[in-house]
């Protein structure tokens, strides 16, 4: 059945030859679609616009080897933990371009980020800008700072990744007597400066309404403080957030759709000001990876309830793609040794884990399949692996990397060993 014909080609590599030499549930990972990801990012802004810098937001998927990859891309690094610090120093990524996130830092991950020399810290609330400065002088560094600003603006997205309302739990609300206190606060301290703000509009958009009026709230804010306090802004993260396809329905749009209307608008309102033009910084993450990864199944039962719905199950689900029941997230997929075939029939997709809710997509269109056939779950890159878990206590499935059509081992099948290996009796 397997013969290597008219099978599911993935960036130039057979992925049901990929099934059978690494088994299922499978990671793979396109090396090629992340640098041309990253080409975009410098064609459409970083080499178009002056004075600018872009991140990758690790948290989407991080490895040694994406940080890797994204160092020569000349990329930076935004990482929201203490384990994403580490895995990046132990990548020998250079740590100067790492921007450490977070809405509540422990004092573990401040001294590791503190120790490691990161770039910038995002402080989220003045608590943490105390903490921040007290850590630090304990090690005689001045660390870099942006604060993080709730711009107080929806986003048209999932609520679980909209994160720019007023009522959120990230970052310092525009109220004038926290945040003004917050910015002389870090203004007076020896071991803090401040170069700048950021924000975050949410994820998964497609479109720039919702970075615009933010960065009309955000320039204003600039333009206040200039004034107020005479603090100038050296830089501005205008955070992420730009979508990918998921199914047919999705729109998303080309980097240059936001980044364009985003520049202008900085440009123009910072000559309305006069205001020098702060550095500009961009943090994708989901776009860099999410079109870069699909997973690897193995079909096992049918079961085919007359008249109501047949499902088919699969050698993975929730642990290994938690989404679709932690926010409805809606996938596409292909039978992958089946792709000459007529699509005939209409399936659930069924995760083999012991919840009702373990369904990873809904009314797939198939061929005719039968036990063992593999299906390919597109646009998997960004946020699968990192949220994989070890739930009803499955091994988390292996990484491969292709670029060229040659495919490596990044990360190891875990065995139940490895899943037994911290237990203490």
């Amino acid at each position: 059945m397997f013969n290597g014909e008219k099978n599911f080609i993935f960036h130039g590599s057979d992925t049901v030859k990929l099934a059978n030499k690494y088994g299922t549930p499978l990671y793979v990972v396109s090396e090629d679609h992340i640098i041309d990801r990253c080409t975009e990012i410098k064609e459409s802004f970083l080499n178009k616009y002056e004075n600018t810098r872009a991140v990758y937001a690790s948290k989407a998927f991080l490895t040694k080897e994406m940080c890797k990859i994204v160092s020569r891309e000349g990329i930076g690094i935004d990482v929201v933990s203490g384990g994403e610090i580490y895995t990046a120093m132990k990548a020998g990524f250079p740590m100067e371009n790492v921007i450490f996130h977070g809405n509540n830092k422990t004092i573990d991950e401040i001294e590791l980020g503190i120790e490691t020399n990161v770039g910038r810290f995002v402080v989220d609330n003045l608590y943490e800008l105390e903490l921040l400065n007290a850590l630090a002088a304990e090690k005689n560094k001045v660390m870099n700072i942006l604060f993080r600003i709730t711009p107080g603006v929806d986003s048209y997205t999932h609520e679980y990744i909209s994160t720019g309302q007023v009522d959120s739990k990230f970052g310092i609300p525009l109220k004038e007597e926290i945040l003004f206190e917050a910015i002389n606060m870090a203004m007076d301290m020896e071991y803090i400066n401040l170069l700048g703000f950021h924000f975050h509009v949410g994820s998964q958009l497609f479109e720039n309404t919702s970075h615009l009026m933010a960065l009309d709230i955000l320039l204003e804010l600039i333009r206040n403080v200039g004034e107020k306090v005479e603090f100038e802004t050296k830089e501005l993260n205008v955070g992420g957030g730009f979508g990918i396809r998921y199914t047919k329905e999705d729109n998303p749009k080309p980097l240059s759709y936001f980044i364009d209307p985003i520049m202008e608008r900085i440009q123009d309102k910072c000559e309305e000001f006069n205001l020098e033009r702060p550095k500009i910084i961009i943090e994708p993450g989901r776009w860099i990876i999410g079109e870069a990864g699909i997973t690897l199944y193995t079909i096992g039962g049918i079961k085919e309830i007359p008249n109501v719905r047949t499902y088919i199950g699969i050698d993975g689900g929730l642990p290994d793609n938690p989404r679709p029941a932690l926010y409805r997230a809606s996938y596409d997929g292909v039978v992958a040794n089946r792709m000459d075939e007529e699509l005939v029939n209409k399936v659930t997709i069924a995760g083999k884990c012991c919840e009702s809710g373990d369904i990873l997509i809904r009314d797939l269109e198939v061929p005719e399949i039968e036990p063992g056939d593999i299906l390919a779950v597109k646009s998997t890159g960004a946020y699968n692996y990192s949220m994989a878990s070890n739930y009803n206590m499955i091994p988390r499935p292996p990484v491969v990397m292709i670029k060229d059509g040659v495919d490596r081992l990044v990360i190891r099948r875990e065995t139940y060993d490895d899943i037994l290996s911290r237990e203490v009796i």
